[in-house]
């Protein structure tokens, strides 16, 4: 059924503005575009407390110097690690060392139990919308800049980054394999 066909029982996504995702950017349908960086996480409570202090005045001083306006998003993704306990259980059977063969079942067991208990990685994400495609490079510079001089990494979004919190919204915070996703808003 096309977006704009009648009636309730359309799906979710027939109901969201999204023309295609692509180049690390959701493309609207009135053609303003949806970008940010997605940052990776720090755990700055292992710092002393005045480093600790530092990352969060220089990351108070950056939000201050943004002047659009900006989401911050906070995703849970599942951990896949199927693939790394197929290749420990390879090792496994091809090892013969009692010891060895002991190690290796203690770490098929550590990695069961975290999938058992649906461990998650958090991910941080700061998006914005803009039309202007070279406004767009500068805010992304921005932002990685200002998240630079605070100590924290950033890469721009990808494009299955932007579906995955795509997909985590249309299922409304109900538990699927990427977690559940939770706006902050600015």
């Amino acid at each position: 059924m096309s977006k704009q066909g009648k009636g309730s029982n359309r799906p979710a996504e027939a109901w969201m503005p999204v023309r295609n995702i692509s180049n690390g950017t959701v493309i609207l349908d009135n053609n303003e575009k949806v970008t940010g960086v997605k940052v990776t996480p720090r755990n700055i409570f292992i710092l002393d407390e005045d480093a600790q202090q530092n990352v969060i005045r220089g990351l108070s001083n950056f939000y201050n110097t943004i002047d659009f306006e900006f989401w911050l998003i906070v995703s849970d993704r599942v951990v896949d690690i199927s693939l790394y306990q197929s290749q420990l259980q390879l090792l496994y059977n091809n090892v013969s060392k009692p010891k060895l063969r002991k190690l290796i079942m203690q770490d098929i067991n550590k990695g069961n139990s975290f999938m058992n208990n649906n461990v998650v990685d958090t991910e941080y994400y700061i998006l914005f919308r803009e039309k202007n495609p070279d406004l767009i490079q500068k805010k992304i510079r921005a932002i990685i800049n200002g998240l630079a001089l605070c100590g924290l990494d950033s890469m721009q979004t990808t494009n299955e980054d932007l579906r995955t919190l795509i997909d985590n919204f249309i299922n409304g915070g109900v538990r699927t394999q990427f977690g559940t996703v939770m706006p902050v808003w600015i």
